[in-house]
């Protein structure tokens, strides 16, 4: 059997650099990307495209016998941050509205990314998406007022970077829906936590070392979620829409964020858990009961 022809953006990303080695092995790529250093050191094979730019003939050519986008690439606006961290502190600092303009170029992209698979027809994008698409619901959740967010939880953000995020799902469904033609079949991975952390950092606040444990997800776990998003033949939702919105996380058991359906759909099933790869920084920093609160 041929392998699947995959394009992946942002190829010099932390996100692709997790992904390339199995992708490497697994599938056809295609890796498009502004700069082709990571922070493991450069990516071979890199064409340097800006998907920003509205006139998409002039990158056409790569996405020609495309089977599938897995869309990791990201803009930064310089001198605009997007992003409000810390929810659940009342005293974080503050946004900054201006924040609207750097993510309106990252709308950009991922149009240009649909509209060139419903023309090339290509069936399916995976695109990386983040659990800021909720991010306000942690103001309460690490509270104790609410228990689990889901990905029919309506997302809620705070901040644009956030709001970004859920606007590219909801664009995602508009395309799944065969608005515009052939359905373009999409997958929107709310990734949560994927760096290691270092547990001594969050003495002084155990609600953030207890967050970050719940949100973790292992690279091996992260690559199996990429993968079967790709590979999973039927991905369509009760209604028949090939759209979803899978949690990006390892099987913590410390979860706020659920990822039931991405273990009905297609057969995620996670093999790391926090709870385990920290257990020693448990045991010595831990001392009040609670999952996050």
């Amino acid at each position: 059997m041929s392998k699947k022809r995959v394009l992946l953006t942002g190829a010099a990303g932390y996100i692709s650099s997790q992904l390339l080695p199995v992708f490497r092995d697994r599938y056809d790529l295609v890796l498009l990307d502004i700069v082709d250093e990571s922070r493991r050191g450069k990516v071979e094979g890199i064409v340097h495209v800006d998907l920003t730019d509205p006139n998409i003939d002039s990158y056409r050519e790569h996405f020609k016998g495309v089977d599938a986008i897995v869309h990791n690439g990201f803009y930064r606006t310089e001198g605009h941050i997007a992003g409000a961290p810390w929810q659940w502190i009342a005293d974080r600092p503050k946004g900054n509205p201006d924040g609207y303009y750097a993510e309106r170029s990252n709308l950009d992209m991922v149009f240009h990314l649909f509209k060139l698979a419903q023309e090339e027809g290509i069936p399916r994008l995976v695109i990386t998406s983040s659990n800021h698409a909720t991010d306000w619901y942690e103001s309460i959740i690490h509270h104790g007022k609410m228990d689990m967010i889901g990905p029919d939880t309506f997302p809620l953000s705070d901040n644009f970077y956030g709001w970004g995020k859920a606007t590219y799902e909801h664009m995602g469904f508009i395309f799944a829906t065969g608005r515009f033609g052939d359905p373009i079949e999409n997958v929107h991975i709310r990734v949560g936590g994927p760096r290691p952390f270092v547990a001594q950092n969050y003495t002084y606040n155990l609600v953030s070392f207890r967050r970050e444990l719940g949100a973790y997800i292992s690279e091996r776990d992260m690559q199996q979620l990429y993968v079967k998003s790709i590979e999973t033949e039927d991905i369509r939702n009760v209604h028949g829409i090939p759209h979803q919105v899978f949690y990006g996380i390892s099987r913590n058991t410390r979860a706020f964020w659920s990822i039931t359906n991405a273990r009905e759909v297609i057969g995620y099933e996670p093999e790391d858990d926090s709870e385990l790869l920290y257990a020693e920084d448990i045991r010595k920093y831990v001392t009040e009961g609670g999952r996050t609160c």
